[in-house]
């Protein structure tokens, strides 16, 4: 977020929490992109605040870990001590978060993290819920491809190679026709918690149906290695794919990822080389 509105989100979130009877003195940013993640203490909530104009549904999330967390899924869950809902302050959505204290001191090791990934698998599938598709989110990014407006920084040879990687990784997923279920969408590192009580996965922004090979293709390699009964090939196409999704966000004109243009020319640098497309953690900028 802009500087200004970060301090507005921080000053939502205190009032917020304030006019619940909680204390807070002070508050620290843990996240600052989209949206912005805050723990405040010595009540020691963590707040995730959304302006009221981003695209995803802080309510859709909020009922989504309720209903994990009844099927001991690997999930954060909600501060309890708050009731489970959204609030809305200042042009701001606002939930509310257990903090969890991360264990330094251990290694996750990438066979913990993919049997956290197959539990939280195995919970979404227990879920009735209505969520996009993971297409949708792939024909968002060829419409952003396609508009000067939105991506105007992209020169057109990558405007190009961006619309074609992504016309034909889209039609060769779907005709692969692979078994779909609810995801995480987006489960990638800065998603889970390692914390004393196993890894926890956060930020249920993105959930959508589709394989879970797409949810695959944004963790290690050396973690994917270790999750059963993959389709390699159909891991390969997402994986290509969520290099172009990330490369088309870095070089959005609203963008406001810290790593900025750095990252947008390393994701484009990794779509050029083509496939074996890299794993998400081996892009390095």
């Amino acid at each position: 977020m802009e500087a200004a509105v970060a301090r507005r989100a921080v000053d939502a979130a205190i009032s917020t929490v304030s006019s619940l009877d909680l204390t807070v003195n002070d508050s620290v940013v843990l996240s600052d992109s989209n949206r912005l993640v805050v723990r405040l203490t010595p009540c020691d909530i963590v707040a995730r605040v959304t302006p009221m104009t981003h695209f995803a549904s802080a309510e859709r999330e909020v009922e989504l870990v309720k209903r994990l967390t009844q099927t001991d899924s690997p999930v954060a869950a909600l501060e309890p001590r708050v009731q489970p809902r959204v609030f809305v302050r200042d042009g701001f959505k606002i939930t509310m978060w257990t903090h969890y204290e991360p264990v330094q001191a251990r290694v996750l090791l990438p066979a913990d993290y993919a049997q956290a990934l197959e539990r939280l698998h195995a919970g979404l599938r227990q879920l009735d819920v209505t969520t996009p598709h993971f297409m949708d989110r792939i024909a968002a990014t060829q419409r952003d491809v396609a508009s000067r407006d939105v991506t105007p920084g992209i020169a057109d040879a990558d405007r190009a190679l961006l619309a074609n990687t992504l016309r034909d990784l889209r039609q060769s997923i779907v005709n692969r026709r692979a078994p779909e279920q609810l995801l995480h969408g987006e489960p990638h590192p800065g998603n889970l918690l390692n914390t004393k009580n196993g890894p926890l996965f956060i930020d249920f922004e993105n959930t959508a149906e589709g394989p879970v090979e797409y949810d695959i293709a944004w963790v290690p390699k050396d973690v994917g290695k270790r999750y059963p009964n993959l389709d390699e090939d159909l891991v390969g196409d997402c994986r290509g794919v969520v290099l172009a999704i990330i490369a088309t966000h870095r070089w959005s004109r609203d963008d406001q990822h810290p790593s900025g243009r750095q990252s947008g020319f390393a994701f484009l640098n990794a779509l050029r080389d083509g496939p074996p497309w890299l794993a998400l953690d081996d892009v390095a900028w």
